[in-house]
């Protein structure tokens, strides 16, 4: 590769609470709809107002700031809502909002870590500066994780003693931004005893590849998030592509998106495989074809 290609990352802007605005990428959403009466659901979680329809199917209504901890929308906010629907970890999701701003085009590389203070338990994934304006940038894996907790169980996949041991002897690094995407992809690893290393960020991952790798190892396999601040997962694999020195790992881009643009523009930067999250038995297979064929 001599150049490098960059994909348009456009965020939706919108409020949840008071002035404050929050972002998510466009790639996530399949429709933004204005509110409609909702048909209830019982016994849900506290921040699912109800269903609505959507091309045919009964899709799940969020409201978004009484799932993140902001007062529920009013009977008066709901006639001005929007609801953005959503195609995340291979479900349709509508999320209530109380304005939607606009649609800004962006570059992954301004958008910066949140600060740890926040803790493990906030929905930011990143922060943005527009224009003196902070953008939050919402962790929609993590809300969607509280509000359905059981989606969190990635379930018993079955391996051969041989399929076992070849994935342990691999040096496998892991980067999501995501803590909840972060826990998944452990929690699969760790279930069948396969060590790995992890990382929040490109950045950080790009450095184990480069030689701050505790292990000692050239990394054989490499399953990244695409949606990252700073470098993200498609930079980060055109630049581990571009590196004539680095000995190629096999790259797997995982995703919550179902956008076929997102997975096709993953072949074109270099990456072996994309996949989209979460499939405990999907993401072992693709590490198998990792191991069997070399770059």
């Amino acid at each position: 590769m001599t150049s490098k290609a960059k994909q348009s990352q456009k965020l939706l802007l919108f409020r949840l609470s008071g002035t404050r605005l929050f972002g998510i990428g466009t790639l996530k959403i399949r429709e933004i709809l204005p509110y409609k009466p909702l048909t209830k659901l019982p016994h849900s979680h506290h921040a699912v107002v109800g269903t609505t329809s959507f091309r045919g199917s009964a899709v799940p209504v969020i409201d978004m700031a009484a799932a993140v901890g902001y007062p529920a929308l009013t009977p008066e906010e709901l006639k001005a809502s929007s609801i953005i629907i959503t195609d995340v970890q291979r479900q349709e999701t509508g999320f209530l909002v109380r304005g939607v701003q606009k649609i800004i085009e962006t570059d992954w590389k301004k958008v910066k870590a949140p600060p740890a203070v926040l803790g493990d338990k906030a929905f930011i994934t990143g922060l943005l500066d527009v224009e003196g304006d902070i953008i939050q940038l919402l962790d929609v894996e993590l809300l969607l994780a509280n509000v359905y907790p059981d989606s969190l169980e990635a379930g018993d996949v079955a391996l051969t003693d041989v399929q076992s041991e070849t994935l342990r002897a691999l040096n496998i690094l892991l980067v999501d931004d995501s803590r909840i995407a972060r826990k998944q992809l452990c929690d699969v690893l760790d279930a069948k005893g396969i060590p790995y290393q992890v990382t929040t960020n490109g950045d950080e991952a790009l450095q184990v590849l480069l030689g701050d790798n505790e292990i000692g190892q050239p990394v054989d396999v490499l399953v990244s998030d695409i949606e990252m601040p700073g470098l993200d997962g498609y930079e980060l694999t055109f630049d581990v592509r571009d590196n004539g020195v680095l000995k190629q790992p096999y790259i797997i881009l995982h995703t919550s998106l179902n956008s076929e643009m997102s997975l096709s523009y993953a072949n074109q930067v270099g990456a072996n495989e994309a996949l989209t999250k979460f499939d405990a038995e999907e993401l072992l297979h693709a590490m198998l074809r990792g191991a069997r064929q070399p770059v």
